[in-house]
């Protein structure tokens, strides 16, 4: 089986395509396989993407976390596979389906951008205490279940204790979810922190946070409904926009870089 290493701003994958990925097996057990950092390949997230329609372009994605738990929405993943199917298709635009969910995307030198969809937003959904104080946690769907909490200070939270906390809150069972930190750092600027459900750590990028992040701070008025840089952990920013063709606040284009770091053959 060949493969992928690559990344979405800093968010790792193992990408599989073609007849590889269209293979009948045990992908959740095989993505905690290979994604253990010690004696796997190393990653958040084993992505399959299998080209369904050449001349449409729609390729059918499927992303599996590092926990072997199906992500149901993955920006980053989806990037990934977008970037992968320009070069091995020559396609620049296309269509990705992600768990029945069709994503538009749109590969150029300069990234590679998928849109994603936001589904109900409830704020102040939980309160959670650390250290003493109070933190007011807001949710957004996109495509994935996200809460949001406005902080001064991203880099002073202890993310992965407070935000383990949070993921297993009483408000948010039975599914959990992805706990995003984020603090205001200028004109359409924001500083993301994100502990990722089915990766079980803070992970370096998060698209699907992003937009969440995106979406909590201009409901707070924070921000303006428009083209906003979302800084991140690895020092490689995402752009969330909205999509001009669609109704306010439904959708938005997620836009950054991939890189590919190595390939290989499983045997």
């Amino acid at each position: 089986m060949r493969f992928l290493k690559v990344h979405g701003a800093g968010n790792d994958f193992i990408l599989v395509t073609g007849p590889d990925a269209d293979t009948p097996q045990d992908w959740r057990t095989t993505a905690v396989r290979l994604c253990n950092r010690r004696t796997g390949i190393g990653g958040d997230g084993l992505v399959t993407s299998i080209l369904s329609s050449a001349s449409a372009g729609v390729l059918n994605v499927a992303c599996y976390n590092a926990d072997g738990s199906v992500a149901t929405m993955c920006g980053n993943a989806l990037r990934s596979a977008a970037w992968c199917a320009a070069r091995s298709h020559g396609l620049q635009e296309m269509t990705l389906v992600m768990n029945g969910v069709k994503h538009d995307a749109v590969v150029r030198d300069d990234g590679v951008s998928v849109t994603a969809e936001v589904g109900p937003v409830d704020m102040r959904l939980l309160e959670a205490v650390w250290n003493g104080r109070p933190f007011w946690f807001d949710s957004a769907h996109t495509g994935t279940e996200h809460v949001v909490a406005i902080v001064d200070d991203v880099d002073a939270v202890d993310t992965k204790t407070f935000g383990k906390l949070v993921r297993h809150h009483q408000n948010l069972a039975p599914l959990g979810s992805n706990v995003n930190f984020v603090q205001i750092i200028g004109d359409q600027a924001l500083k993301i922190r994100t502990y990722e459900r089915g990766v079980e750590a803070e992970t370096l990028s998060c698209g699907s946070g992003a937009v969440a992040a995106v979406v909590i701070a201009t409901r707070r008025g924070l921000i303006c409904a428009k083209t906003t840089t979302v800084h991140n952990q690895a020092g490689t920013p995402l752009v969330v926009s909205p999509h001009s063709e669609r109704p306010p606040g439904r959708t938005y284009w997620i836009s950054g870089p991939v890189t590919q770091v190595f390939e290989g053959e499983l045997v």
